[in-house]
């Protein structure tokens, strides 16, 4: 069983920056059946004579990839008013990215299932993966993955947006796995990971005591020759941390 734990001063959830006087937030609200995701940013003072790309990349850690794709679509704003990113901006100027624009997810076969949504908001899911149900489709589970199953709850939202798991498990490993809704959240929580400030848990059982509740097991583990899952002992590998959780009733 996996828990994840997310750290909330780089949660992509929502972003308020005051660095030089500037405001950056993302909103989300619905209108009629659609729904409509947007970045803003307030320039400050000090951000004059800044283009709109450095401040994209500076301010909201966008990628060249993601960045290129938002121009290609012409999904920047400034003042409201379509704008050439590699112009400079002025005080007070407000720029836009509008990420209310539709994705193909047809590599994905959506298939009803029963989600266990652990929690929801307006940019992730995040549901507990039980044993036995892969998160990816493929050959042997082309449609009753774990990502059939959220494409067909997409559909049933009216989101229209990739398949983007953030986290993987393995086809019996139960716990958390956060799809994000959005592109940037996606990259978000890469950037996180980059950082190793996304932080991951597992909870296993052994066999035989340990001497202590929590301490470090300095005989490292990598892949088992002849398996692509099994583990072994390797000590040409870094050492691990390990807690035992308090356990009542058994």
């Amino acid at each position: 069983f996996v828990t994840l734990m997310l750290q909330k001063e780089l949660s992509p959830l929502f972003h308020l920056n005051f660095l030089n006087q500037a405001i950056i937030i993302i909103l989300l609200f619905e209108k009629g059946a659609v729904i409509i995701m947007q970045l803003f940013y307030t320039a400050s003072f000090q951000d004059e004579n800044r283009m709109i790309n450095e401040i994209l990349k500076s301010e909201f850690n966008f990628s060249t990839r993601l960045l290129t794709k938002l121009i290609k679509l012409k999904k920047i704003y400034l003042n409201n008013n379509p704008v050439d990113t590699r112009i400079s901006v002025k005080s007070n100027d407000i720029i836009t990215i509008d990420f209310n624009y539709e994705e193909d997810n047809s590599n994905i076969v959506p298939t009803k299932m029963s989600l266990d949504i652990i929690y929801e908001d307006e940019w992730i899911l995040v549901l507990n993966k039980p044993d036995g149900i892969p998160i990816h489709p493929s050959q042997m589970h082309f449609s009753d993955s774990l990502s059939n199953g959220v494409r067909y709850y997409f559909d049933s939202i009216n989101l229209h947006k990739k398949i983007r798991p953030v986290n993987r498990l393995d086809l019996h490993t139960s716990g958390l796995v956060i799809f994000a809704k959005c592109e940037y959240i996606q990259e978000s929580f890469i950037h996180q990971m980059s950082k190793n400030i996304f932080n991951k848990s597992y909870i296993c059982l052994i066999q035989g005591f340990l001497n202590q509740n929590s301490g470090t097991i300095n005989l490292p583990i990598a892949r088992k020759p002849g398996s692509i899952i099994e583990r072994c002992i390797d000590k040409n590998r870094s050492k691990f941390y390990y807690s035992l959780p308090s356990i009542k009733g058994i």
